[in-house]
């Protein structure tokens, strides 16, 4: 009998941690939908340049601000774009496992596996841009033949496998690798 309560406890927490969890990135998901750039990065570089005083900046300033990480971002993506974890781990190659924790904001991916990822979510170039500029990782550049690659099956809306074999044709490592 108290083996069964310990269990319905047990049971009643993990729903009642969820539910927090769930609520947590509800909130934090609008926090970043409220967030409107006003400002290009150029404008406001120039801005911080001119300033005398940091504070009246960032007062002047603070919705351009991106406000929020990289799993409240993600998070928001899914909600927009109407798609499961379970349909970005299938798009993107990634074990379960490791693509809930960079979800959840335990693991931090490297810069292969958020363009991965990025396949699974099905975003496009510039989703794909800002999502590493948030990560603090390199853009895709042009100029670089693995990375005009990518960018060529991101515009192509291409399936993570399909790009694959252009990397591999290529000579160069594929996306979504093992862990």
């Amino acid at each position: 009998m108290a083996a069964k309560a310990r269990a319905k406890n047990r049971m009643d927490k993990k729903i009642r941690d969820k539910t927090v969890t769930e609520k947590n990135m509800a909130e934090k998901t609008i926090i970043i939908e409220k967030t409107t750039i006003e400002k290009t990065t150029t404008e406001l570089k120039n801005e911080i340049r001119a300033a005398t005083d940091i504070e009246d900046f960032l007062k002047k300033n603070r919705s351009s601000m991106v406000t929020g990480g990289l799993p409240e971002w993600l998070n928001m993506l899914l909600a927009q774009k109407r798609i499961s974890k379970a349909d970005v781990v299938r798009g993107s190659l990634l074990d379960r496992t490791y693509v809930y924790q960079i979800f959840s904001g335990d693991r931090t991916p490297s810069r292969d596996k958020l363009i991965a990822l990025a396949f699974g979510l099905r975003l496009s170039d510039d989703e794909t841009q800002k999502m590493l500029k948030l990560s603090c990782n390199r853009e895709l550049y042009a100029r670089d033949e693995r990375d005009a690659l990518i960018l060529f099956a991101l515009q192509q809306q291409w399936p993570v496998l399909k790009a694959n074999e252009l990397l591999f044709r290529h000579g160069f490592d594929v996306l979504g690798a093992p862990v």
